[in-house]
């Protein structure tokens, strides 16, 4: 398959375990953080992956960008497997597929001015010059909507929402294609996250960039997403095109978290699903569907099998209710 072929980023059955000791007399415990997820990313679109705090989402950030090594699964872009330790393939990584991460405040060095920190990527994995990457540093400073004048200034003299395009200036000094943004507007005011939403679908455009954009906020991915993949406890429990899911929501999970969402028109507002109870542990998860003891449509069934990923159309969706209504119509 050749590289136009290929989806550009493609993840099968991707998992993150971590090991947790008890104690002195009790066996190692494992927390699945990530217990096997799989999407395609194409050219050009957003996938956005949301859930509670807990549900996997930043881990499944860390291991497209390799902050942290798989337990198990595949990962290709363009076809080559991200996963070899090699190093063509960490070239491929650090040039291909960036990540911007949520705080703007604590992802930037204090101690090096915005030139700096531009030009580190360049002068690490190029030969480019000093005049050639000040140059380029330049540049992409214009195309985020910072000026000239802030290259010689240091962090701390900006603002969130200036913090926040350096940070996403810096992650396309390499001219990737693949950016991951792992809560990039929740630090932000709501005036400046429009601003920042609105750069990012800017430069997506004029740059052809594919993003994986992690989120919580629902009224944000709304804007911005082509797919949505919902996460609960380390699974995918409903995963299909954007306006497809506000429109139609299916499984009951993804039903309360759009509910919770935020209307001004009265005719778009949904009758507010609250749900009872936490977040499970994933060190403990319940048995059956991990969902079933906050799930107002649960059977029994639910208590004690744990529901398969099912592609009905468009739609992939992991509920046993579901499952049954669909094999009755």
């Amino acid at each position: 398959m050749s590289d136009q072929q290929a989806p550009l980023l493609h993840a099968v059955d991707l998992k993150k375990y971590y090991p947790v000791k008890q104690g002195m007399f009790k066996p190692e415990a494992e927390v699945k953080a990530l217990d096997g997820v799989s999407f395609t990313l194409e050219r050009g679109k957003t996938l956005a992956v949301v859930g509670e705090s807990g549900c996997g989402k930043s881990t499944l950030g860390r291991l497209l960008t390799m902050i942290e090594t798989p337990t198990g699964g595949t990962l290709d872009f363009k076809g080559q497997d991200l996963l070899k330790r090699d190093p063509e393939s960490d070239k491929l990584r650090r040039q291909k597929i960036q990540i911007v991460f949520q705080n703007p405040y604590g992802s930037l060095n204090p101690r090096k001015k915005i030139g700096q920190i531009l030009e580190e990527p360049l002068e690490i994995n190029t030969d480019m010059s000093s005049a050639d990457r000040k140059a380029r540093a330049l540049e992409m400073m214009a195309k985020v909507g910072l000026k000239t004048e802030h290259y010689d200034r240091y962090p701390h003299m900006f603002s969130g929402g200036q913090r926040q395009r350096i940070a996403i200036a810096r992650g396309l000094m390499l001219n990737p294609e693949v950016v991951v943004a792992d809560e990039p507007v929740s630090a932000l005011d709501v005036s400046v996250q429009a601003q920042v939403l609105n750069l990012m679908m800017d430069l997506q455009e004029e740059l052809g960039l594919s993003y994986v954009f992690i989120s919580h906020d629902l009224s944000v991915v709304e804007h911005i997403a082509d797919e949505v993949m919902v996460m609960y406890l380390g699974r995918c429990v409903e995963k299909g095109r954007a306006d497809e899911i506000f429109k139609s929501p299916q499984h009951p999970y993804t039903q309360a978290l759009l509910s919770a969402t935020p209307r001004l028109d009265p005719e778009h507002r949904r009758e507010r699903i609250k749900l009872t109870g936490e977040l499970p542990s994933p060190l403990n998860p319940p048995k059956g569907c991990a969902f079933h003891a906050r799930c107002r449509d649960a059977v029994e069934k639910c208590h004690q099998q744990q529901p398969a990923l099912k592609t009905y159309g468009d739609r992939q969706i992991a509920c046993l209710v579901v499952d049954e209504q669909r094999a009755s119509q």
